[in-house]
């Protein structure tokens, strides 16, 4: 069969699929800062109906009580490594992940082999998700120092936003070219998302422990090789070009407590210009860890102190942090088991990004109406996505059931990823993930994928 006709097939296939009628009984709905035991009908993919009592014959009935009802996690910041990478990971087994963790949207980065510079290659990723995802999907475009005009191409409708890496990065992606940058942020003609280290205070701080330890520097030294002064020096660079051109500005993955008061909580979201993400691994972890998790933690920018990490969240739950993330940016066993200077950075996160969240509210860190509005509803409204992130009627029905009294233990043999491991291993969460729920189908049934079935292309209000 050609491609364009089983790509077509596929499309209709998926619209079969969702012509189906779901009903949700006696759920504890976690939504729009409230908690509320309620009902809600699913149809054709929509959410049709929430109330107390809903009394219809549906196709599926799922019996909700005693369960927590939450909108789909959207992750803003993935790496999924297709196409070139795909020894590490693919759109589809990360996917599959992502659902199986709650996350029911991604947002997909532009540091794949080739590198995402042309609408060509942007679209290309496009139809390997139509095909293959199991989660509804949007995919970054990449900016270069030398392709403002295919950025300047890119459908503000159909494409999250435009990604600017100002730190080093894979391939052509590092932008440290002046002009380019301000003609980007003079220009863009949508959101822009940054990831903001200072490549040259890295560079120097690197060659200094080159000198003390030559080839074997201990992964310890990661958060002060990628430190403070390097994540300040670029965020505060990247908020005062978006301060002088009016650009719409996302810093990704802050890092330390410094950079949370770049950012304002005195304007309510949908007015903001300038908004920032935390990150799961950022929350969680601290430079302590390194001494037991080695490479495993080791991502750029780094995990650094404990005043940082509790400073970082100070920031999410007082509004300067708008988002909680993942970066999930999976690579091997075999690569993360090299050497400090050789490993590469980055691990895997969409399948226990959520539970991690749900422990740190068992701890007393944080509500479950905080996390619903920092991994959901803040994340549909700083990109403008369309009926998605909130459980409202007249919504895709992108859902999450949890039960929160249900230990599980992170192990080989429940972990998703392509990589097959994960920072969390032996950790025991106390929630677990009943259903996840994909623009109307169920995609997770209480630890078994339900396949068959693709997301959809996320779309966007602009």
């Amino acid at each position: 069969m050609e491609k364009a006709a089983l790509f077509h097939l596929l499309l209709y296939k998926n619209y079969l699929c969702s012509m189906s009628t779901i009903l949700i009984k006696s759920a504890t709905v976690v939504n729009e800062h409230k908690q509320f035991i309620a009902d809600v009908l699913v149809k054709n993919g929509i959410i049709e109906l929430i109330d107390q009592h809903i009394n219809v014959q549906a196709d599926q009935e799922i019996n909700a009580e005693g369960l927590y009802l939450f909108p789909g996690c959207i992750d803003d910041q993935v790496h999924f490594r297709e196409p070139g990478l795909t020894h590490k990971a693919n759109i589809y087994t990360e996917s599959r992940a992502a659902v199986a963790g709650g996350i029911t949207s991604f947002m997909e980065m532009p540091n794949t082999v080739p590198n995402t510079l042309t609408q060509q290659l942007l679209e290309d990723k496009y139809q390997i998700a139509a095909q293959t995802s199991l989660a509804n999907y949007s995919f970054f475009m990449g900016a270069s120092n030398d392709n403002l005009d295919e950025v300047l191409k890119t459908d503000i409708k159909n494409v999250c936003g435009i990604k600017v890496f100002m730190g080093s990065s894979t391939g052509n992606m590092l932008v440290d070219n002046p002009n380019t940058l301000e003609n980007i942020f003079a220009h863009s003609p949508m959101l822009v998302a940054t990831h903001c280290e200072d490549e040259a205070t890295i560079k120097n701080n690197l060659e200094h422990y080159k000198q003390l330890y030559g080839e074997d520097i201990p992964v310890t030294m990661h958060p002060i090789i990628r430190s403070e002064e390097a994540c300040y020096l670029s965020s505060s660079m990247a908020v005062e070009l978006a301060k002088k051109h009016g650009t719409r500005l996302h810093i990704l993955h802050i890092s330390t407590e410094k950079e949370t008061h770049l950012f304002d909580n005195t304007i309510a979201l949908k007015d903001k210009k300038i908004t920032a993400e935390a990150c799961v691994h950022h929350l969680w972890f601290t430079d302590k860890d390194y001494e037991t998790k080695g490479n495993l933690i080791k991502w750029n920018p780094a995990v650094k102190t404990e005043h940082d990490r509790d400073g970082i969240l100070k920031a999410v739950l007082d509004g300067r942090i708008d988002v909680i993330a993942t970066d999930h940016a999976p690579h091997t066993l075999e690569e993360k088991s090299q050497s400090y200077l050789k490993a590469p950075s980055g691990g895997p996160l969409v399948q226990h990004a959520l539970p991690a969240m749900l422990e740190l509210h068992h701890q007393s860190k944080i509500s479950l109406e905080q996390i619903a509005e920092k991994m959901a509803h803040n994340v549909a409204t700083c990109f403008q996505i369309e009926k998605r992130g909130f459980i409202r009627e007249g919504y895709w029905a992108d859902l999450v059931l949890v039960d929160l009294k249900s230990p599980w233990k992170v192990s080989t043999e429940n972990i998703l990823y392509k990589c097959k491991w994960s920072p969390f291993e032996g950790t025991t969460f106390q929630s677990k993930i009943a259903y996840t729920i994909v623009s109307g189908r169920i995609a997770w049934n209480n630890g078994n994928l339900i396949e068959g079935n693709t997301g959809r292309r996320l779309s966007f209000n602009r």
